[in-house]
């Protein structure tokens, strides 16, 4: 559906549903990326506001239209948390683009882990196309245990964080194409690892793999 289809369906401005679809890390064009990426190097030393003016000089682009092409900046909450049954759909995708973006801008451990955490629950395929699922358990605190509990459909296992860890510090550039699961190293359960680290954008994967393991949302 284009912008306007969608704007006469809900009775709302078309610059207002093409900033609601960039919320939920749902919409994609050459513009949305520039004003996102420029908006984004600023950011990271500057106030929004200021971010904001440092864009439009770069740019050359109104104030409006600089901010009709970022997410908002405040919404409903959702804890990263939160069981993704008790959360909508398009809130589940905005934690995930955030976990994502977040990795991307400063791969590490700590990100690498708030993205495990994030997509819990999401079916992730293996080279060979084979969808499965994970989910973590809490343990004193109320905190995830660095477990990840495997779903393959006819039963389940566990997948060490330490097996994570190991794979991520085998890579050798971020995004780079791994060809194959055990590129990332002999490692218990590295093909489930393959396929996160290609949704997380940490690896890219050969065209004809990427055919059996399906595209990312973002």
């Amino acid at each position: 559906m284009s912008l306007q289809a969608i704007a006469d369906a809900l009775s709302l401005n078309p610059i207002k549903v093409r900033k609601l679809l960039i919320t939920a890390g749902v919409y994609e064009s050459d513009t949305a990326k520039l004003v996102q990426q420029t908006f984004d190097s600023f950011r990271s030393m500057q106030s929004y506001s200021a971010a904001v003016t440092s864009t439009m000089s770069a740019l050359q682009l109104s104030r409006p239209s600089v901010t009709s092409y970022l997410p908002y900046e405040k919404g409903v909450y959702f804890p990263e948390e939160a069981d993704t049954s008790n959360i909508s759909t398009g809130a589940e995708r905005q934690r995930h683009y955030r976990a994502v973006v977040a990795l991307r801008k400063d791969p590490c451990e700590e990100n690498l882990w708030k993205c495990v955490v994030a997509f819990r629950g999401y079916k992730f395929k293996t080279m060979s196309g084979l969808p499965f699922t994970y989910t973590l358990k809490k343990g004193r605190g109320d905190e995830f245990t660095k477990e990840l509990w495997i779903d393959r459909r006819e039963d389940s296992k566990s997948l060490a964080w330490s097996s994570v860890r190991l794979a991520y510090h085998n890579i050798g550039k971020i995004g780079e194409v791994v060809d194959r699961p055990k590129a990332l190293g002999d490692i218990r359960g590295v093909s489930y690892i393959y396929g996160l680290f290609y949704r997380f954008g940490l690896i890219d994967v050969p065209d004809k793999v990427k055919e059996k393991m399906g595209g990312k949302e973002h």
